[in-house]
C-alpha cells in the first residue's frame, strides 16, 4: 500500500476572479491589452487614428465639393482673389460628372441598357450560385457559365437580332474590369486543375507539356503576355485574319492566371495523404472517379485561400491592359486627368481614391466570401 507522504494543511491563496470575456471590458483586455506590447501598439494605433482620421474625413467629406459643372467649383481663391490655391477638399463633382464614363467607357449612351441588363442578369445568377441553401446548383451553373456568356456577348457586342454593333474599343471602365475578371476566373480554375493534374501525371508527354507551360508563363510578367497577345500574335496570322484586341486580352489574362492557379491546386494535391489515393484504388475507382470524388474535393478545400488570393490578384492586374490601349476602371480614370474642364490639383487624387475604393470593395467582398466558405467546409472541429 502506498503511503501518503504529504497532506496540505492550509487553503490555497485566493486569486482574483478572471475577467469575463463576454463583456466589453473582457474583449478589450483580451484583444487590445493582453500584454504590454499589445497595449503599446494599441495606444500608438489610437494616436495615429486621432491624428490622421479627422483631417481625412474633413478632406473627403466635410470640405469636399459634391456637384458642379466644371473645375471652377473645386478651386478655392486665395486672399488676394487672383490665384487659385486648389486645396478645398475632394472634388467629387468631377467623379459625378465622369461616373458613366468610369463605369462603361465610351459605350454609346443610348445603348447603356444593354450592359445594365447584362449586369442585372449576372447578379441574378451569381447570388443563388453563392448561397449554399439555394437548390438546383447544376442548372444555375449551366446558366451562369454557359448560357450567360453567350447572351452577354450578343447584348454587349451587338450585330444580331437588330442590335447595333458596338466595337470593343468603345468598351471601358469597370465593365472591362469585370468582364476580364469573370472570364479569367471561369477559365483559370478548370484550366489550372487540368495543368496541376498534368504536372503530376505519370505520362511523360503530358507532364512535360504541363511543366513547360507553367514555368514559361510564370517566368514572364503579365505585361509581356499582354504585349505578345496584342502585338506579336497578329504577325503570325495571315493578312486579313485578325483577332479582336479585347479577345486577345481575355486569352492573355486567362492563360496567365491558369499557370498560377495550377501551382495553387498542385499544393492542395500534395497535401492529400497517400492513404486517400490507396483507399480510392482499393474501392476499384478509376483515375477519373478517384480525382473527381475523392482527391480534388479535399485538395480544393485546403487551398481555398490560395485560390481566392489568385482571383484577387487577377482582378487587380486587369489594370495592366492599358499597355495594349484598353482602358479598364483605373486606366480610364487616369486618362480623364487630361480633361481641361476638370484640371485641378485635387482631381487626380480624388479619381485615384474613387478607383481604389471600387477595387477594394470587390476584393474585400471576395475575401469575406472566401472566409465564409472556409468556415462552412471546415470539418476539423478546431475553429
Amino acid at each position: 500500500m502506498t503511503e501518503i507522504s504529504f497532506v496540505r494543511d492550509r487553503f490555497l491563496t485566493a486569486e482574483k476572479p478572471p475577467v469575463s470575456e463576454s463583456t466589453a471590458l473582457g474583449w478589450i483586455h483580451r484583444n487590445l491589452f493582453a500584454s504590454w506590447t499589445d497595449g503599446a501598439l494599441t495606444l500608438i494605433a489610437i494616436a495615429a487614428i486621432v491624428y490622421f482620421l479627422p483631417p481625412a474625413i474633413d478632406w473627403l467629406f466635410l470640405s469636399a465639393v459634391w456637384s458642379g459643372p466644371d473645375r471652377s467649383v473645386c478651386l478655392t481663391v486665395d486672399q488676394g482673389g487672383l490665384l487659385p490655391s486648389g486645396w478645398s477638399g475632394a472634388c467629387w463633382a468631377y467623379v459625378n460628372d465622369r461616373f458613366i464614363q468610369f463605369m462603361f467607357g465610351s459605350y454609346p449612351r443610348d445603348q447603356l441598357w444593354r450592359p445594365l441588363l447584362v449586369v442585372a442578369m449576372f447578379v441574378a445568377l451569381l447570388i443563388p450560385m453563392l448561397l449554399p441553401k439555394v437548390p438546383r446548383k447544376g442548372l444555375n451553373a449551366i446558366l451562369l457559365l454557359i448560357a450567360f456568356p453567350i447572351v452577354a456577348y450578343v447584348l454587349l457586342l451587338g450585330g444580331y437580332f437588330g442590335l447595333s454593333h458596338v466595337e470593343t474599343p468603345l468598351w471601358g471602365g469597370l465593365m472591362v474590369t469585370l468582364i476580364l475578371s469573370f472570364v479569367g476566373i471561369a477559365i483559370s480554375l478548370p484550366a489550372g486543375i487540368l495543368l496541376a493534374l498534368g504536372r503530376r501525371s505519370k505520362m511523360p508527354i503530358v507532364r512535360t507539356f504541363a511543366i513547360t507551360f507553367i514555368e514559361l508563363i510564370r517566368g514572364v510578367p503579365l505585361i509581356t503576355v499582354l504585349f505578345m497577345a496584342s502585338v506579336l500574335l497578329p504577325l503570325f496570322l495571315q493578312p486579313g485574319n485578325n483577332i479582336d484586341k479585347f479577345l486577345r486580352a481575355l486569352i492573355g489574362v486567362s492563360i496567365f492566371a491558369s499557370a498560377y492557379m495550377a501551382e495553387v491546386i498542385r499544393g492542395g494535391l500534395q497535401a492529400i495523404p497517400k492513404g486517400q489515393y490507396e483507399a480510392a484504388d482499393a474501392l476499384g475507382l478509376n483515375y477519373f472517379q478517384k480525382m473527381t470524388f475523392v482527391v480534388l474535393p479535399q485538395a480544393i478545400k485546403l487551398v481555398i485561400p490560395g485560390i481566392v488570393n489568385t482571383f484577387i490578384g487577377m482582378f487587380k492586374d486587369t489594370s495592366l491592359v492599358t499597355i495594349i490601349s484598353m482602358y479598364d476602371l483605373l486606366g480610364i480614370v487616369k486618362a480623364s486627368f487630361g480633361d481641361s474642364g476638370w484640371i485641378t490639383p485635387v482631381t487626380p487624387l480624388t479619381g485615384l481614391i474613387f478607383a481604389g475604393f471600387v477595387f477594394w470593395l470587390f476584393c474585400f467582398g471576395m475575401s469575406r466570401y472566401s472566409a465564409f466558405v472556409e468556415r462552412r467546409l471546415d470539418t476539423s472541429h478546431t475553429r
